[in-house]
This record gives C-alpha cells, structure tokens and sequence, in this order.
C-alpha cells in the first residue's frame, strides 16, 4: 500500500480508511454517475474477493465475474500489472509499484502471525472476521495507524447452528421468516400490554434489532421462561375502574338532584300514624324542617322549606307541641301545622288568671288536680321571676301576671315547674323587649310592678281590643291625687271578682262596699297589690301608651262586649241608666 492509493498486496482495506467504500457496496464498481477518487479506476480489495470466492457471485451461479474495466488476479491471488495512477491522475513507474510489493509482502511474512481476528460491519451486516496484524506507527505511511491486514488463517464464523446467516447484498436481503406459533397467546404488539404479559413496560418501546428479546435470549441462555400474569390482573383493574366510573357517576347524580333536582317527598296526608312534634320556640324552616324529617313526618327538608315558602301563612306556624302524621307530603304538614288541629301545646289566653292555667298544666300533665297550684306557692322563687317582682305586701300570687299568654309545650311525663319555667321565661323575655321598667316612672308609676298591674286591669276590663287606650287612660286618671270625681277610687268590678275568684257582672253595692280586702278598689285607693291576670301584647301597650282625651267613666252598656265612656259624672249616670234597661233592671 502507498500513500496514493491501495497497492496489489494482500492487505485488507480497512473500513476506518476515509477511503474505504468509495467504490460501491461491497468495494464493487461505483455507482453511475460517481467518480472514483484513484483517477477513475475501481479498487478491488483482497478480502471481498475472499468473500466472492467463497460465496461465488450472487448472478452467475458463483463464477467471479466482473465487468470491464476491473483489474484481474491470477491463481495465486496476483494481479496482472496494469498502469497505475495517483490521485492526480498521473501515471507513475512500474518498478517503484513492484518494490513497494515486494517490500510488503516481507512485512506481511514478518506480522502475520501476530493477526487478531477483527469482525467487520457493512451497513449493519457482518463481512466476516479477518486476522488483523498490529503495525508500528510509521509517520511516511498515512495507512500506519491502521489495522492490519490478513496473515493467519480464521475460524469459520458461519458454521455454527447459532450463527448468522452469510451477508447479502442489500437488494437480496428478505426478511427473516416469523416462527411457527403452536398457540395463540396476544403479546404486546397484539393488544396485550406488557403489565399482563409480565414484561416491563419499557421492552414494548425498544426497537426491533432483528434479533430475539430478552425471554429469547433468556430461552437460549437456559434462564427461566418469565411467567404470565393470568386475566384476574385485567378483571380487578377493570372492577377498580368500573367502581370508580359508578362512584363518579353516582355523587355527580346527587350534587345536580341537590341543586337543580326536585326535592323528594312524600304524597297524602299522611299513613295515619300519629307522631307528637315538639317546634321550639323561634324555630325557622329550616329547624322545623329537620325536626320533621327526623320524626319521619317529611321525607325532606328541602320539600318543606319550598312549601312553607309557597304558603301564604308559612311563617306564622308558631312554636308548640303538634300532633301529625308521618309520611306527610310536605304541603299538607305545613297546612296541619297551621290548624289550631293539630296543636297539641298548652294555649294560654289573654287574661287569663293563673287558677285557671294550673288548672290547665294538671289536666295535659296528667297530675292530681292542685299539683300545679302547690308548686307556684312553694317554689315562685326558683321559678325565674325578675327582681322587681318580689317581695310585695299582700300579694295573693306572686306568679300572677308571668305565665305569659301564649303556646307551651306540655304533654305527660314533664314536670310542672318546667311547664311554669318556661311561662315565666317567656313573660320576662316579653317585658324588657317592651321596655316595661324604663316606661313606668313615665307614666305616673312608681314600679313596673304597678305598670304590669295596670295593663292586668286593662285587660281585664276592655272589652275589645279598641277599648284598650281609653280604659288605660281612665285608670291612669283616677290615680291622679287631683281626682275629686272619685277621690283615687278605680272601683273595678274585675278586682272584687278576683278578689273572689268569680266572674260576675251584676254585683249589689252592699257586697262591694262592706268587703274591705286590698284587692277590692271599691273600697282601698289605688292599685290592688298585684296583677289579676296575665295581660296580652295588645293590653300591655295600650297600658304604655293610653289615649289624653279626658276619659274617666266607662259603663259595659250590653253587659258583655259593648262599653262606653263618659268624661263627667252626668254623662256616667246616663250610660248606666242605659246598662240597667239592657239587662233588665
């Protein structure tokens, strides 16, 4: 070899020559059209003549046929002298060609034995392994540092069951036949994922190198053949995601029921089992709505929210104990709630005089008959009264005046200081939202007690609810210390009567007058000692807020519902002389 070209010697072209391949695949003749860079002529190299001899050509049967043009070797594998060229195209002398020959052929003689077995790669296929002789760097030899070229005999690399088939020309190659499947089992590439299959996720992505997988080379090395995961792998993760999807599904159904969907409830009156409901006081929809449901009354309390809404006289319903139905639409339980029906609670009216409420709270609680009547006298104090309305001097109750007008919750089993505790409660609730002790010094009195007083006394005597100023007014003027018409005298008939726990309306003068008891204002000035009843809302603000026309007089002209009022004693005699022809005296 020279450094212009490639000489007639037997060392190989090595493929690391930058020269190396120019002249075709396979060192045979160049392409069309291309140029060869050793001035036109085609270079044939020693070990692909091997290889054609061996192999024969892959046209005629084997036969080493080039076209013209080639340079031609006799037996012993020398070349018949033809002119050579530079890389400039210039021809240079013969002789100085045969002595570089003759020169190498000495230093193949003397590195042959040294050759190492090379495996070289054409496009991806073996060309076959060569003994390659390791050469001392020669700095005139530009081909000094590569690897040398064929000096002992190989072994055969093809003879073997495992060995690869002998290369081929890239137009000839086919591809490798797929093995015979005995069964059917889906891998990677048929659908079946790598988890199922056992493999790793990452074998399904490496390319294809034309050679075996893993398992086959494992199969080959005597490894064990990895294991398939059965189908019970695919059944649990599609429950997993089947649950999932329904789970999603489900709450996705009760997040639109719960903000677009209609309420449930149910429809009827009810399935005629009756449940007591007990409404606290100051309840809302919402509060009673639960209470309902919980009781089994409404199936939700969204249902009974949007009827009470829809209900004119929804938000009147007013705390208490009520009797219903379960299973109810909710419409019908807001209108049986509405039905003084269905109330089961204790109603206490206006006026009304605690005798009569004990009465009452005895006969819901099932108790003996005074029970009530005893524990007011004993426990009062206990009870939750106010400050201001203890200890007053000849007080027949001092409870009278608190058990508030109103609905309770009293049903059999509660005790009856807890029905009197919640009266109580609700009277004191209702007189400092009036303002009841800050309006008394306003109006002439020395106490709230004596307002509560005068409101008993209002509403004890008015009649209807338009009466209520004006008897006010006239109470408030004949305490007056200027009052010669009746010298501070109320002279109410109502006092007398609770005096004597009774409720009359004709009462002879002879009774009146020789009874000298405090509460009798016929014959004691001023207030009696403490309320006669439980006065209402309505009597409560007619006695903050009378009338200042001069009313003094009044007379109960029916005798029942009608009264009328005089500012002078003339204007009362002819109002009486009217009561007595009505009741027929």
């Amino acid at each position: 070899m020279t450094e212009y070209g490639r000489g007639p010697g037997s060392e190989p072209w090595h493929p690391e020559d930058p020269l190396y391949g120019d002249g075709g695949w396979g060192g045979q003749q160049a392409h069309a059209g291309q140029q060869s860079p050793y001035g036109g002529q085609p270079q044939q190299y020693p070990e692909q003549q091997q290889a054609q001899q061996g192999y024969g050509d892959w046209s005629n049967g084997g036969q080493s046929s080039y076209e013209g043009g080639q340079p031609q070797y006799d037996q012993y594998g020398h070349q018949h002298p033809e002119p050579q060229y530079d890389q400039y195209g210039q021809q240079y002398d013969q002789q100085q060609y045969d002595q570089h020959q003759y020169g190498q052929q000495q230093y193949d003689q003397q590195y042959a034995p040294q050759a190492q077995p090379q495996q070289v790669h054409d496009n991806g296929w073996g060309a076959g392994a060569h003994p390659q002789a390791q050469y001392p760097a020669d700095p005139s030899d530009p081909y000094g540092q590569q690897a040398g070229g064929y000096g002992a005999e190989q072994p055969d690399f093809y003879g073997t069951p495992e060995a690869y088939p002998p290369p081929e020309p890239p137009t000839r190659r086919r591809a490798e036949p797929e093995p015979q499947r005995t069964d059917w089992d889906p891998g990677p590439d048929e659908g079946e994922h790598a988890f199922f299959a056992g493999g790793d996720a990452d074998e399904d992505d490496a390319p294809g190198d034309g050679r075996g997988g893993r398992e086959d080379r494992r199969s080959r090395g005597g490894g064990k053949p990895k294991k398939r995961r059965s189908g019970c792998a695919c059944l649990v993760v599609c429950l997993v995601l089947g649950g999932g999807v329904a789970g999603v599904g489900y709450f996705g159904y009760q997040f639109y029921q719960d903000r677009f969907g209609t309420a449930p409830d149910f429809a009827g009156d009810g399935n005629g089992e009756q449940v007591t409901v007990t409404i606290p006081k100051g309840a809302g929809g919402s509060t009673i709505g639960q209470e309902l449901k919980r009781q089994g009354v409404v199936k939700s309390v969204d249902a009974f929210i949007a009827a009470q809404q829809s209900n004119p006289r929804g938000k009147s319903i007013q705390d208490g104990v009520y009797t219903l139905q379960k299973e109810m639409s909710a419409d019908s339980a807001v209108e049986l709630l509405l039905s003084p029906k269905s109330r089961s609670n204790l109603i206490i009216a206006e006026g009304k005089r605690n005798a009569a409420v004990y009465e009452l709270i005895d006969k819901r609680l099932g108790v003996k008959a005074g029970t009530t009547a005893e524990v007011a006298k004993s426990e009062y104090k206990e009870l939750g009264l106010p400050e201001w309305a203890l200890n007053h001097k000849g007080v027949k109750d001092p409870l009278e005046g608190f058990l508030y007008p109103s609905s309770y919750s009293a049903a059999k089993g509660q005790k009856p200081e807890d029905v009197l505790k919640q009266m109580v409660a609700r009277a004191g609730e209702q007189y400092e939202k009036i303002g009841l002790e800050e309006k008394a010094e306003g109006l002439g009195l020395k106490s709230p007690w004596e307002l509560l007083t005068a409101a008993s006394l209002v509403q004890a005597e008015g009649k209807t609810h338009d009466d209520f100023r004006k008897m006010a007014e006239v109470i408030y003027n004949r305490l007056q210390e200027s009052n010669t018409e009746t010298n501070q005298k109320l002279q109410f008939d109502s006092t007398f009567n609770y005096l004597m726990g009774q409720s009359k309306i004709h009462i002879s003068e002879s009774e009146i007058n020789s009874n000298m008891d405090p509460y009798n204002t016929y014959t004691n000035r001023g207030l009696p000692p403490g309320p006669i009843g439980n006065p209402g809302d309505e009597a409560l603000q007619a006695a903050l807020n009378p009338t200042t026309d001069g009313w003094i007089y009044f007379v109960a002209t029916d005798g029942v519902k009608k009264t009328e009022f005089a500012k002078t004693h003339d204007e009362f005699l002819k109002l009486k002389d009217k009561f007595d022809a009505s009741s027929g005296d």
